[in-house]
């Protein structure tokens, strides 16, 4: 007695395997007990896996709840595993126009980031396999309800006819993900830009030093240790060029090529600050990152000294 069969279009053999892998594997307690027998049939260009009742071993009330949440997460296994790729693939290509597979790939990795990962292993849970695990069981209780009602399951039909929420939730990841892509690119071509800008200007003094106080408080000395005041007025180029709102990192870097060093010596405890890996990638060469010389060790007295007042 034939209980569910998978019908599988245009699918590589090597994507039939792994599902039939699945479905063993998801089914393995009612196989063992001889219940249930799972083949694979490649007949007439169609791959098809079938699951069929070994009579009367198998009971329909009693084993048939748990063949068919088995099967269903077998299949939403599949389906994360080998066909979201290929959706969000399509999606980007026809939906929002991406061809070049340079922007595919990037776009595809923001996704990646967005909807998470299979993470069996992990002791702890984290939103990667979160977002993985909600996702799976969306889909493993769509299909549950599906091949409870229905002994034949169309992997196609099934995604186009039955899931429209799973879809559109993928589809607002592309739509963010593209929004990322787009501003990533805008920000690498800025970037390139002040690094030409920088390249082809003269520099004006020896070098400065930045002081990063904490959080977003710097301070810019020169080459006697005197402090650098510079007009917003007075830059040569701003990010205004990309967005309107100038933030305290702008203002930084705006102030730099402003007074265009041939060094620039980063005091900071944050190497990892994104204001400080900017203006690692505009100037290059010219920024040294202070390892603790004696400016540093003055400026943790003087803020010690201030939380002490405090």
């Amino acid at each position: 007695m034939k209980l569910l069969t998978i019908v599988m279009v245009k699918r590589s053999e090597a994507q039939a395997d792994r599902l039939l892998r699945l479905v063993e594997l998801f089914g393995e307690r009612l196989h063992k007990e001889n219940k249930i027998r799972i083949i694979l049939d490649r007949r007439n260009g169609l791959q098809r896996v079938e699951v069929s009742a070994d009579m009367p071993a198998f009971q329909l009330q009693a084993d048939g709840h748990a063949l068919y949440e088995a099967a269903a997460g077998a299949v939403a296994d599949y389906l994360l595993a080998e066909e979201e790729q290929r959706l969000l693939r399509h999606m980007i290509r026809h939906e929002f126009h991406y061809k070049q597979d340079e922007e595919t790939d990037s776009i595809l990795g923001y996704c990646s980031q967005m909807l998470g990962e299979r993470d069996d292993s992990a002791a702890v849970k984290s939103d990667k396999n979160e977002a993985y695990l909600r996702r799976k069981n969306k889909l493993t209780a769509l299909l549950t309800e599906y091949i409870e009602e229905h002994t034949e399951l169309n992997l196609d039909g099934f995604l186009r006819f039955r899931a429209p929420d799973y879809l559109n939730e993928l589809r607002e990841v592309v739509e963010y993900a593209v929004d990322e892509f787009v501003m990533d690119r805008q920000y690498r071509e800025f970037i390139s830009l002040l690094q030409y800008f920088v390249y082809i200007q003269e520099a004006k003094i020896p070098f400065v030093h930045l002081i990063h106080k904490g959080g977003n408080e710097f301070m810019l000395l020169g080459e006697h240790l005197e402090k650098i005041e510079t007009n917003d007025a007075d830059a040569v180029v701003t990010v205004e060029t990309l967005e309107k709102d100038m933030n305290f990192e702008d203002m930084i870097v705006s102030t730099l090529i402003t007074v265009s060093p041939q060094q620039i010596y980063i005091h900071t405890r944050e190497p990892d600050l994104q204001v400080i890996k900017t203006i690692r990638q505009i100037f290059e060469n010219r920024v040294e990152l202070c390892g603790y010389c004696r400016l540093c060790q003055n400026l943790d007295r003087s803020t010690a000294a201030e939380y002490n007042k405090g």
